[in-house]
């Protein structure tokens, strides 16, 4: 670094990525002939073998495995090794890692992948040392001691609980370094952590060395691809921004990097519908698809116009769902088995968490998507005070409009809710009437089904009530999305059933 600023560069970025492979110490000195690799080792050679046009010779060949593997590691990596070990020969693999199931960094499919193809887990394990055949000098069994996590958080290796395990083959996937002296001789100057990586400013970039900047795996923030290629590009506007100012060009302190953009972009996907401006028509129906804060709140992450919590009533009604969920439709003849029975009805009831649960969700959802569309679905007993409770608070919350769950067939018309208020015109007005006053301006939706009664009547009844509009839901897929119309409320008739219910669409009219 000192050599090139001194031979007149302005500027030098470091974007070399880690190439040396971490491995415990007990590794030293092995290789794949003695049935040690590590997931570079590895990896390359199964790509080779098994995808047309990766080999730059003829006849690569997948690598030759067999036994046991333990493969050590808990991240994407780690697990790609573990599935591609058994397409190589392995009878079974072993995926150790020093922290619980909890913390493993893959991705659910990754690991969702290696257990249906029978992989074990060894979790709370850190590498003591390995055992080599005497004769062949090859990997015989690997000694682990336990870790643990105390109330703080931090972790330590109990030296006291130990076990080993038989292996054939171990393949380390725990990540990259820096080793190579000569790169590390030449960042002199420049502070590096305790991994060794150079200390990074992740808003810029920028390092400790005046003129440095760095960016994708060597400096040690990015965990994907795509983030080591964003490092790129906030490195290239600070390095911009710098350079014009060390040029005494003007800048602009308001301006940003760009993101891309395409035709595609300019479109509108906004809908406006009882005074809601929705960014795009496509959101997410109260069902288990919403069912916690942190699962709305990827929904928002990902571009959803909207998200309809997951029902939820106060906390003298809090309930505790039931399995399985399946049962008789209550709609057709008597009910019964056999040519008489027309339907089945899923009965997950409302949600299992509280009241201020959800009202604090809706406070901090809010907060960081307010630009998005969140309505808090609700369910009570044919109760004046209940209904308007929920909807006050759901107001105060920041929810921008609310839904009436008058509809699911399911099994809280015991307690007097949902299908027990849904399928009597005369119950629906009177709640949407009670919820309009508690709402003072907030949008009030009456969620419909057909599964119940005559849809039609209910949604004539929710009229007079006063309610804004209806919702038409399909919990089995907990889609949603917005028809714009100039008027919320479309003609009412018995020709107009589609509009409000069915499995072919899922509406807010």
């Amino acid at each position: 670094m000192q050599g090139l600023r001194a031979e007149g560069a302005d500027v030098v970025l470091v974007a070399t990525g880690l190439p040396e492979p971490m491995r415990d110490a007990c590794f030293d000195n092995l290789s794949p002939a003695d049935g040690f690799w590590t997931s570079k080792d590895f990896l390359p050679k199964v790509a080779a073998g098994s995808k047309p046009g990766m080999c730059s010779t003829s006849g690569c060949k997948l690598p030759k495995l067999s036994g046991n593997v333990i493969v050590l590691g808990a991240g994407d990596t780690a697990f790609d090794c573990a599935t591609s070990a058994l397409r190589c020969g392995a009878d079974r693999v072993y995926v150790a890692f020093r922290k619980g199931i909890q913390g493993m960094r893959a991705v659910p499919e990754e690991v969702e992948l290696a257990v249906e193809e029978k992989c074990e887990f060894l979790p709370f394990m850190q590498v003591k040392s390995v055992v080599l055949n005497d004769a062949t000098g090859r990997v015989r069994l690997v000694e682990f001691a336990r870790t643990e996590q105390d109330l703080d958080g931090n972790w330590t290796t109990d030296e006291e609980q130990t076990s080993a395990i038989k292996a054939d083959h171990v393949i380390s996937a725990f990540g990259s370094q820096l080793t190579n002296p000569d790169m590390i001789a030449a960042m002199e100057g420049v502070e590096l952590d305790k991994w060794g990586c150079p200390v990074t400013d992740s808003e810029t970039q920028r390092t400790s060395l005046d003129g440095v900047w760095c960016a994708g795996d060597i400096a040690g923030v990015s965990q994907t691809t795509v983030e080591a290629t964003n490092d790129g590009k906030v490195a290239a506007w600070d390095i911009h921004r710098t350079l014009q100012q060390s040029n005494n060009a003007e800048v602009d302190e308001a301006a940003h990097l760009p993101g891309f953009h395409c035709d595609i972009d300019e479109v509108d996907l906004s809908v406006d519908i009882c005074g809601l401006k929705f960014p795009n028509p496509m959101g997410l129906a109260s069902a288990p698809p919403t069912g916690t804060a942190a699962l709305c709140r990827r929904a928002f992450e990902n571009g959803w116009g909207f998200v309809v919590t997951k029902t939820y009533g106060l906390d003298k009604d809090i309930v505790t769902n039931v399995s399985p969920r399946i049962v008789h439709g209550t709609t057709t003849h008597d009910g019964n088995f056999g040519p008489n029975q027309g339907a089945f009805l899923n009965i997950e009831l409302i949600s299992e968490k509280s009241q201020e649960y959800w009202l604090q969700s809706i406070r901090e959802i809010k907060r960081d998507h307010p630009e998005q569309i969140l309505i808090a679905s609700v369910m009570a007993a044919f109760n004046e005070d209940d209904w308007k409770e929920l909807v006050r608070k759901a107001k105060l919350a920041g929810a921008d409009a609310v839904e009436l769950n008058l509809s699911c067939p399911h099994g809280m018309g015991e307690k007097g809710m949902g299908l027990a208020c849904g399928q009597n015109p005369d119950l629906v007005e009177q709640i949407c009437r009670w919820t309009k006053q508690a709402a003072d301006g907030m949008p009030v939706f009456a969620k419909l089904t057909p599964n119940v009664t005559e849809i039609v009547h209910i949604a004539e009844a929710a009229k007079r009530g006063g309610a804004d509009g209806v919702t038409a839901t399909n919990t089995v897929s907990g889609l949603m999305g917005v028809l714009p119309d100039s008027n919320a409320w479309p003609a009412v008739g018995s020709e107009k059933k589609t509009t409000y219910g069915g499995f072919s669409g899922n509406s807010i009219r």
